[in-house]
């Protein structure tokens, strides 16, 4: 512990009492796509139908086909769970009914979209993947669809990328916690051969999407990172291996994280960013949190419960300092958790608050180097304006 300031680390355990869920339970498998239509849910109910031949009892918990006739045909044969049925402001809406999926107790249940958000008073959960997360406790295997750009740590970059905001989002540590994760793959331009043709949307809604979300630059990018997340994940597996059958040879990798955050604007962007640095390199992350002894617990307070709730999404871990000095602090919690590379944002203080505040960023780069620590600022980013209504965020999220 720091001469000069207490610590007091709050390893969020919530995270790790939701991952023990999924690796305790049931057998988890996810079509993971660049965007709507490459064919997930198409996929997904292939392997039902798959199992159902085997003699494996499959259900269907949920299953949206958007209109798509081939899609909707695959159903036929399956057994399906009734939806549950809700009135939400003044209209109905259908849901998936988790307790009569988990009366059913099926070996296998398809449970599409799952960064879908449930209407309130549907059930327990906000959010499908808890759900689904639910459904593994009680031993049932889940095979499920998700695209790219809801994953948490990517979202953000999705929205800058193509302007479209990213309302449904899933964390990392759950997608990445599947016992398998298939790529749905469809170039650019296929997809939107497939859009021209009506295989996706109905007509009125394709010029719209063609120009939008749907641009051939846009559908290139989501690939790039739909390949990247994959690639991630053979990486994981081909280590776990490794370690399974290498004795007491150490594999993983030594790379450890830390991003210094505030209550500033923008700082959720920052943790996004430093949560994808760390995943490419295979390496933990730290979200560190300092404030001086002094200061009114209230300030901020929801910006930092929001900070916090994003850390766990992003499996990271949140610590919060008390130290007046906020770069030693930083130096001194990078020494003794052995972080090799410190991600800040950039100062958003002018130039004479910077001469007689104390540099913090300038400090922090002085004192890392000398512990051979390397440093990343990062530009605070405003999002940009968005350019969806409502039609074109649909648009974006259905699978």
């Amino acid at each position: 512990m720091s001469e000069r300031g207490s610590v007091l680390a709050e390893t969020e355990s919530v995270t790790r009492e939701a991952e023990s869920v999924v690796e305790a339970a049931g057998h988890f498998r996810v079509y993971l796509g660049a965007a709507a239509g490459v064919g997930k849910t198409y996929d997904m109910l292939n392997e039902g139908r798959r199992r159902l031949e085997r003699g494996t009892d499959v259900v269907v918990g949920f299953v949206e086909t958007h209109g798509r006739p081939l899609t909707a045909a695959l159903l036929e044969g399956f057994e399906v769970v009734p939806r549950k049925v809700v009135e939400y402001r003044g209209a109905r809406f259908e849901e998936m009914d988790l307790d009569a999926v988990l009366a059913r107790k099926p070996k296998v249940a398809l449970v599409d979209e799952l960064a879908h958000t449930n209407v309130p008073g549907s059930g327990r959960h906000a959010k499908r993947w808890e759900d689904v997360l639910e459904l593994l406790d009680a031993g049932i295997d889940v095979i499920t669809t998700v695209n790219i750009q809801h994953v948490e740590s990517l979202a953000d970059a999705v929205e800058q990328m193509t302007g479209v905001r990213v309302r449904e989002r899933v964390p990392d540590w759950v997608v990445r916690k599947a016992n398998q994760i298939e790529l749905v793959d469809s170039s650019p331009e296929q997809l939107r051969r497939r859009m021209l043709h009506g295989n996706i949307y109905p007509t009125e809604r394709v010029p719209y999407a063609l120009t939008h979300f749907f641009q051939t630059d846009n559908l290139i990018a989501l690939r790039e990172l739909a390949l990247r997340f994959l690639a991630d994940e053979t990486e994981e597996e081909l280590l776990e291996h490794l370690r399974r059958h290498s004795g007491n040879r150490v594999w993983e990798t030594c790379e450890r994280f830390l991003v210094a955050v505030t209550a500033a604007p923008g700082t959720d962007m920052l943790m996004r960013r430093a949560a994808r640095m760390a995943s490419r390199a295979k390496g933990e992350l730290s979200v560190v949190h300092v404030t001086s002894s002094d200061a009114k617990p209230d300030k901020g307070k929801g910006t930092l419960e929001a900070l916090r709730a994003l850390a766990r999404d992003l499996g990271a871990d949140w610590h919060e300092l008390v130290n007046p000095d906020p770069a030693q602090a930083i130096a001194d919690f990078a020494r003794e958790h052995q972080v090799t590379q410190i991600v800040l944002g950039s100062s958003q203080k002018s130039r004479w608050q910077e001469l007689t505040g104390g540099q913090i960023v300038r400090r922090v780069i002085r004192r890392a180097g000398d512990l051979g620590i390397d440093v990343h600022v990062i530009a605070r980013r405003e999002l940009p304006q968005v350019m969806a209504d409502e039609q074109d965020a649909e648009t974006m999220d259905e699978s």
